[in-house]
């Protein structure tokens, strides 16, 4: 099983948020039809950065290491295209 961090943009305020999912798909979704209390009030969200693990404890220690990025830590991030977003959007394209 896989375990994802990632990052939304929110497309209201350019604000982000930070969280851990084992489905990134679902997890969005989710935030986009305001299931979650903390991001309801910014919809629309985007993902904009995934990064992928095999153990669940190293996605939950990333998490909390990514909640603590400045707003401009989380854009040099975002830019440096270090990420598996390619590789989620090629697996749904195949889906």
């Amino acid at each position: 099983m896989a375990y994802y961090v990632y990052i939304l943009k929110s497309l209201s305020d350019q604000s982000y948020y930070k969280g851990f999912t084992e489905n990134p798909i679902i997890r969005l979704e989710q935030h986009n039809n305001a299931e979650s209390k903390y991001t309801s009030s910014k919809i629309p969200w985007k993902l904009v950065y995934l990064e992928c693990f095999e153990q669940k404890k190293d996605a939950l220690i990333r998490e909390k290491r990514l909640k603590k990025y400045s707003h401009q830590q989380i854009e040099q991030l975002i830019s440096s295209g270090k990420n598996c977003l390619s590789d989620l959007r090629t697996f749904i394209s195949a889906g």
